[in-house]
């Protein structure tokens, strides 16, 4: 599996764990670069600025995936989720984060700072990057008719 271009973003209610996890991925040796699209230690931003802007990264192809906090994991998802060509998920568990990629080719994991532990987290996202979706598996389908409902 090539390296991978990462983008991290959250809102000030995942701010702390952004950080960990940015600098997890920078000492990743199949991450080739991390883009920090948000906040800073004093921001306020909305999540959904900062989801939006990460999953257009994505979607645009200047990245391959993107990792979002937030308090839940639930509302930056949902704002990523509306940009076209972006499938994001909410995973707080191993299966989940496996599934997200190999049932769902999901590009944008999310996670709530509130809600899971940070060394969940950090276990989550090290499993997420061993995960590469198989064209040829009986989940392409499916994400296809995903992609064809979307128009994308």
């Amino acid at each position: 599996m090539p390296a991978l271009r990462i983008v991290v973003g959250s809102d000030d209610a995942g701010f702390d764990y952004k950080e960990i996890i940015k600098k997890d991925l920078e000492a990743h040796g199949s991450v080739a670069s991390v883009a920090d699209v948000g906040v800073g230690a004093d921001g306020h931003t909305h999540y959904p600025t900062i989801a939006t802007a990460a999953a257009e990264i994505v979607a645009r192809g200047e990245a391959d995936r993107a990792i979002l906090f937030c308090g839940t994991g639930l509302g930056v998802a949902i704002a990523a989720n509306k940009v076209k060509g972006i499938r994001a998920v909410t995973a707080h568990d191993s299966f989940s984060v496996e599934r997200s990629i190999l049932s769902n080719n999901a590009q944008v994991l999310c996670m709530g700072q509130r809600v899971v532990g940070i060394e969940q987290a950090r276990r989550n996202v090290r499993e997420w990057l061993s995960y590469e979706f198989d064209e040829e598996s009986a989940s392409n389908g499916k994400v296809q008719e995903i992609c064809s409902y979307e128009g994308a």
